[in-house]
């Protein structure tokens, strides 16, 4: 219950995130994205609302441009991402690339694509594999 309460907090503070502290965001340096609200898509199924966490997706995710990396996860258990294509399109940063998964022999990779609007931190993250896919919308905002 408490963990639901903590979750439920966090999501209301952060959407209002875009309006207070993601102003002006500085594209070329590091900057943190946090993810807000999240969907599963599924064939046959259509696509739901889930909470970050039971689909693994990290609540913060820290993009470096420069050393042109996503990182997630704690200082114990940290996850890199390269990011292979960055370009900006009408005031937006776009950042492609596709991970390989964990590591144990599931079919887990995915595509990935990253949209933020630089002017006001907006964010979404899409995220595709074998017969799912994830669409997250979040705020990111300077280090």
């Amino acid at each position: 219950m408490m963990k639901k309460l903590y979750v439920c907090g966090t999501a209301a503070l952060m959407s209002a995130m875009p309006l207070v502290v993601s102003a002006g965001l500085d594209s070329s340096s590091e900057f943190l994205c946090a993810s807000v609200d999240v969907m599963e898509c599924l064939p046959t199924k259509g696509c739901s609302r889930v909470a970050a966490d039971d689909v693994d997706i990290p609540r913060f995710i820290k993009v470096d441009v420069k050393n042109k990396q996503l990182v997630t996860g704690s200082k114990d258990d940290k996850r890199k991402t390269a990011i292979e294509r960055v370009e900006t399109i009408d005031g937006k940063l776009m950042l492609q690339g596709a991970e390989d998964g964990r590591e144990g022999g599931e079919r887990d990779g995915v595509g990935w694509s990253m949209s933020v609007v630089e002017d006001s931190g907006d964010m979404v993250l899409t995220a595709s594999g074998d017969g799912v896919a994830f669409v997250v919308f979040g705020a990111c905002t300077s280090m």
